[in-house]
């Protein structure tokens, strides 16, 4: 079911939220000279720093490519991380169970790459300064006669919209309005953060499979960790420029090399006040549960900085049945919050950018109606969406499963599989 009629009569593009999602849409129409406005409650493009590392792999990879003008593109390919994206999966005493090998693709934009989220924001707003409307608190929305959408916002003012793209992450409240019964959960995990300095010091000071790409820790049960590489031993940054640091602290250097590392539990596993803890209180909380761990491992812990450790709860979205196409949709987090466990939560809210870009270019150059481009969209959306969801929330419960047999039994299959290559390339095709 389509609900409204909008042919001819598009011309603006509201998007609440900007997000990585948000302004890889805002990127992508305004490239096909589309009129679009981003509302933003930050109050400056600094306000809501995230300091970690992001994996794109080639979905993510090819929306920015097909979205962002050439010059940021070439921007994203220069402060990208150098260093290898073969994943391993390691003991807790760091012997390799298995190692799966990813070949580098002729063309960047099908091709894996890590980059600071930090530098991330910093491509995607670029040229952006008409479009993007700070310190934009949105509220909530009525429909007005003939299909417009009117946008309220906690400043006391209002905007009138044709199209409406919630971009406003897990806690949207465009979704909250239009979807009440789509529900985000808890999902009983907590996952501790941080980031070791990446030197030619540092580097000796670990084994070498740590710093040459991706690892998944798989102790005896209970505990996870995921550490990953974020190398940038060759990038130079104009002062300024697309890469530079905006703000100052550890957490917030984008232009320094780390190992991005998480160890993930039940939250039972952790004391009842760590919500309350401080980035020291929480390294210390994460060294004694893994202190009979690989020395290494504890030395990546030890040697963080504790302004970089952080606490992030694990929430994940409940997939819901079609709904019918209106002129608001939805994309990223607002729709598909998924844990981070596998690393595909912003591809996906890029493949959704990359995905509406075109279903709405299209029908609004041929002068089409835009809400059966937005079914078009949701249905896809919807499919790839949530099984996204479902197989991220999987890999969050094995993470941190608590059955000793099967760790083992996992384990058992991991070896066999490093040892017959055939088995591997059918496994991790």
């Amino acid at each position: 079911m389509i609900v409204g009629d909008m042919t001819k009569t598009t011309k603006n593009i509201a998007i609440i939220g900007g997000g990585i999602g948000g302004l890889c849409l805002a990127q992508g129409l305004r490239k096909a000279g589309l009129d679009v406005t981003v509302y933003e409650r930050d109050r400056t493009p600094a306000d809501r720093l995230q300091g970690y590392r992001v994996h794109i792999d080639p979905h993510g990879a090819r929306a920015l490519h097909d979205c962002l003008p050439e010059h940021l593109w070439r921007a994203f390919l220069d402060t990208t991380g150098q260093g290898g994206q073969d994943f391993g999966f390691l003991t807790e005493r760091l012997d390799l169970l298995a190692l799966i090998e990813t070949h580098h693709a002729p063309d960047p934009a099908d091709d894996h790459h890590s980059v600071s989220r930090i530098t991330l924001r910093q491509v995607l707003l670029s040229g952006l300064e008409d479009v993007v409307r700070f310190g934009k608190t949105y509220e909530r929305y009525e429909r007005l006669p003939g299909g417009r959408v009117r946008l309220f916002f906690a400043d006391g003012t209002s905007e009138t919209a044709d199209v409406v793209v919630a971009a406003d992450g897990g806690n949207s409240r465009v979704r909250r309005q239009y979807l009440p019964h789509a529900e985000r959960v808890d999902t009983g995990i907590t996952t501790v953060a941080g980031k070791f300095p990446l030197t030619a010091e540092t580097r000796k000071l670990l084994a070498p499979r740590l710093v040459e790409g991706p690892n998944n820790v798989i102790p005896p049960r209970g505990v996870g960790l995921f550490c990953a590489p974020h190398d940038l031993r060759d990038l130079v940054v104009a002062e300024g420029g697309i890469g530079a640091t905006e703000q100052e602290g550890a957490l917030m250097d984008n232009t320094g090399g780390y190992i991005l590392w998480a160890v993930g539990a039940a939250a039972g596993r952790f004391p009842g006040d760590i919500s309350e803890m401080s980035g020291g209180q929480l390294k210390d909380t994460v060294a004694r549960m893994i202190r009979t761990w690989h020395p290494d491992l504890r030395r990546m812990i030890d040697m963080s900085h504790p302004d970089t450790v952080s606490l992030l709860p694990i929430r994940t979205s409940i997939p819901i049945d079609p709904w019918p196409a209106t002129n608001i949709t939805l994309l990223g987090d607002a729709i598909h919050s998924m844990t981070p466990m596998r690393g595909i939560g912003a591809n996906t809210a890029l493949r959704d950018a990359c995905l509406l870009r075109s279903a709405l270019t299209e029908a609004l150059t041929a002068g089409s109606d835009p809400v059966q481009a937005i079914a078009g969209y949701e249905a896809q959306m919807r499919e790839y969406g949530f099984a996204a969801v479902r197989d991220s929330l999987r890999s969050a419960e094995q993470f941190i499963g608590d059955s000793r047999v099967t760790r083992m039994g996992f384990k058992t299959f991991l070896r066999l599989v490093q040892r017959v290559p055939s088995l591997k390339a059918r496994v991790f095709s």
